[in-house]
C-alpha cells in the first residue's frame, strides 16, 4: 500500500540513501575500512534530511547505514588498538628471550 500525501509535495528519496546502506553493510561484512565512510555520509545525509523540511522515504535507509558504519568503526579501531598491544607485547618477549 502506497503512502498517499493529500497535502504538501510527495514524498521524496535521499540520493545518497542506498549507497549509505550498501556501505554499512558491507563494513560489517567484508570490509570494516568502508565503516567511517558510511559513517559520515550517513550523518551529512541526516543533517541534509533534517534541514530540507521535506518527508523522505527513505530515511530509515540511512539511519541504519550510520549505525552499521558506526559499529564497523568502533570493532576497526578495537581490533586496531588490539593489534598494537599485540605487537607490543611480542616485541617486549622477543627483548626478554
Amino acid at each position: 500500500m502506497a503512502y498517499q500525501h493529500y497535502y504538501g509535495p510527495p514524498p521524496q528519496t535521499h540520493p545518497n540513501g542506498t549507497t549509505i546502506l550498501v556501505l554499512g553493510i558491507l563494513s560489517l561484512v567484508i570490509c570494516s575500512f568502508l565503516g567511517p565512510f558510511a559513517w559520515a555520509m550517513g550523518n551529512r545525509a541526516l543533517r541534509e534530511i533534517d534541514s530540507s523540511g521535506y518527508f523522505f522515504d527513505n530515511r530509515g535507509h540511512v539511519q541504519a547505514g550510520r549505525v552499521c558504519g558506526l559499529i564497523s568503526t568502533v570493532l576497526l579501531c578495537l581490533g586496531l588498538c588490539l593489534t598494537i598491544v599485540i605487537l607490543a607485547l611480542a616485541l617486549l618477549a622477543g627483548a626478554f628471550a
